[in-house]
């Protein structure tokens, strides 16, 4: 099977229910998204597109946040789509199932259009970037925001550390940080850069995850979507008890049980 073949199946088996995303990362984005739009600075009453809108963390800091003047997220996950129906109640807001390789939009209908936590799961990045490009007006912003899965999505790399080092050649295969090279600062600008945008930039953006207990850490990783719990659920019982095993081992349990983590997306933007 083809790499982009497996990984457009992968986005089906591993991106489709709202409520068992939010408490793995959606929470976090939320926390992400304020900031990554203060660094755009889109003026109000701008026409937005979010790009594979998942829950609606994008959209919902658009509209707090930024008075646009209507905000479109496209998303082919149906589950999503019925959470982020569900949450966003903004009559600014609606909500379309599409591919962000082929946006079901026309050429130059939006001020400004962004994607949160999707380029490196599109089977073709490039695809993607040029059909965000396509979508802005002249003069218009294209953005996007990945975690930095090599380093500083602490949450992430300390279970994939764990795991490693219990199943080197399995948790290898499967560990976001070898899997997706795009999310680095050069490959985005490269990406931003080819698909025609001008004055790219790229930030980090740093927020903590703060979690209440060990439970509060682990109990995500059962719900058997997006990579890293994927692979957890995939585990026998007793491999999956020695990995949970080993996180209590090596997370940092303050005095108070909590456990007080960061992570950081890497951020990109350009000029149509």
């Amino acid at each position: 099977m083809a790499a982009t073949e497996e990984r457009s199946q992968d986005q089906g088996k591993l991106w489709a229910a709202g409520e068992v995303y939010e408490p793995y990362v959606g929470r976090w984005s939320r926390k992400v998204a304020p900031r990554f739009l203060a660094w755009l600075d889109v003026p109000a009453g701008a026409r937005w597109l979010d790009v594979g809108c998942g829950t609606g963390a994008l959209t919902g800091a658009i509209l707090e946040h930024h008075a646009p003047a209507s905000v479109l997220g496209i998303d082919p996950s149906e589950g999503f789509l019925f959470h982020a129906r569900q949450h966003v109640l903004d009559e600014r807001a609606a909500f379309r199932p599409g591919d962000a390789q082929a946006l079901p939009v026309e050429d130059g209908a939006f001020d400004a259009v962004a994607s949160a936590l999707v380029l490196n799961f599109v089977p073709d990045p490039s695809r993607a970037a040029a059909e965000m490009r396509r979508a802005t007006r002249m003069g218009g912003r294209v953005a996007a925001y990945v975690w930095d899965y090599a380093d500083g999505m602490q949450l992430m790399r300390r279970f994939w550390d764990a795991a490693m080092a219990l199943d080197p050649a399995g948790a290898g295969a499967k560990d976001e940080a070898l899997r997706f090279g795009l999310c680095r600062p050069e490959p985005l600008r490269a990406l931003f850069g080819q698909a025609g945008l001008r004055d790219v930039e790229v930030t980090t953006i740093d927020v903590p995850t703060v979690f209440r207990d060990f439970d509060d850490y682990w109990t995500p990783f059962l719900g058997g979507q997006a990579p890293a719990p994927a692979y957890c659920m995939s585990l026998s019982e007793d491999r999956r008890a020695a990995l949970r095993q080993r996180l209590r081992a090596t997370l940092p349990v303050e005095a108070d049980g909590s456990i007080r983590l960061a992570a950081r997306a890497w951020a990109v933007q350009g000029i149509a």
